[in-house]
C-alpha cells in the first residue's frame, strides 16, 4: 500500500487555491470599470423631454380618476392584450 502526501503538506490541500481567489479579489477591487455619459449623449436621448411628458399624462389620468371621469373600454383593453401575447 501507497501513501501519497503524507505530512504537513497534505493536511490542506484547498489553502492553496483559496489564497488564489484572495489575490483575485484584491486586484479586481484595484481595476474597477467605470462609464460616463457625455452630456451630449443624454441630450441625443431626449430623456428629459420624455419624462415631462410622462409625468404630465400621469396627472392627467390621477386628475380624470379622481373626478371620475376616467373610461376604460373593455374592447380596447381585450385588443391591446391580444395584440401583446401574440408577439
Amino acid at each position: 500500500m501507497k501513501i501519497n502526501n503524507f505530512g504537513a503538506s497534505g493536511v490542506n490541500p484547498y489553502k492553496r487555491q483559496m489564497n488564489k481567489f484572495d489575490q483575485v479579489d484584491k486586484l479586481s477591487n484595484k481595476a474597477a470599470d467605470k462609464v460616463e455619459i457625455s452630456t451630449a449623449a443624454k441630450e441625443m436621448q431626449h430623456v428629459t423631454q420624455i419624462e415631462n411628458e410622462r409625468q404630465a399624462k400621469v396627472e392627467e389620468l390621477k386628475i380624470q380618476v379622481e373626478n371620475g371621469t376616467y373610461k376604460v373600454s373593455p374592447k380596447e383593453v381585450a385588443k391591446n392584450i391580444l395584440d401583446f401575447y401574440k408577439k
